[in-house]
C-alpha cells in the first residue's frame, strides 16, 4: 500500500513553536555540522531581514530553515535541517523546493546559495539534484558553497 506523500509547508516561527524547534534532534554526527536551532533563532531575532520557519509535514513540525540576504540579488539558506525522526522521507526534498519558492517570490533575486559540510554528502547530493552548482569553498574554507538561478538566471 502506497503512502500519500505529505503536504510540507514552511510556517512561522512563533511564541508557540520556537521550543520544539529548539528541541528538534539531530544524530550525534550532524550535531557537528550543523548550527543549533536554538543559536539560529537568536541570531534572527538580532538580525533584521534574516528568515526563520518552520517545516511541517502536513500539521506536524518536522524541522527548521533559515535564510539571509547576502545582497539584492543573491539570497543564503544558512540553516535547513530535517529532525532525525523524519530523515530518509523526502521531506528535505520538498521542504527545500518550498523554500527556492519562497525566496524566488521576490523578483530581485537572482541567486540562492548554500553552504554544506563537506564531509556531508546526503547534502551535496540533495542539493544537486535541486540544481545547484558548487562553486568552491566559502569565503572562510572550510565548507562547499553552492549556488542555484532563479528568476531567469543561470
Amino acid at each position: 500500500m502506497h503512502t500519500p506523500t505529505p503536504e510540507v509547508s514552511l510556517q512561522p516561527v512563533t511564541c508557540d513553536n520556537y521550543e520544539a524547534i529548539c528541541d528538534l534532534p539531530l544524530s550525534d554526527p550532524q550535531k557537528d555540522m550543523l548550527a543549533s536551532n536554538t543559536w539560529s533563532l537568536l541570531e534572527a531575532a538580532y538580525n533584521p531581514g534574516y528568515q526563520v520557519r518552520a517545516i511541517h509535514a502536513n500539521t506536524e513540525l518536522v524541522g527548521f530553515m533559515m535564510w539571509v540576504p547576502q545582497s539584492v540579488h543573491r539570497v543564503s539558506i544558512w540553516r535547513f535541517m530535517i529532525a532525525l525522526p523524519h530523515q530518509g522521507c523526502g521531506l528535505g526534498s520538498l521542504a527545500l523546493q518550498a523554500a527556492i519558492r519562497e525566496i524566488a517570490a521576490d523578483p530581485v533575486v537572482r541567486e540562492v546559495e548554500i553552504c554544506y559540510h563537506l564531509d556531508n554528502e546526503g547534502s551535496r547530493r540533495l542539493y544537486a539534484r535541486h540544481g545547484f552548482v558548487e562553486e568552491g569553498l566559502d569565503a572562510e574554507g572550510q565548507d562547499m558553497l553552492a549556488v542555484l538561478g532563479v528568476n531567469g538566471d543561470r
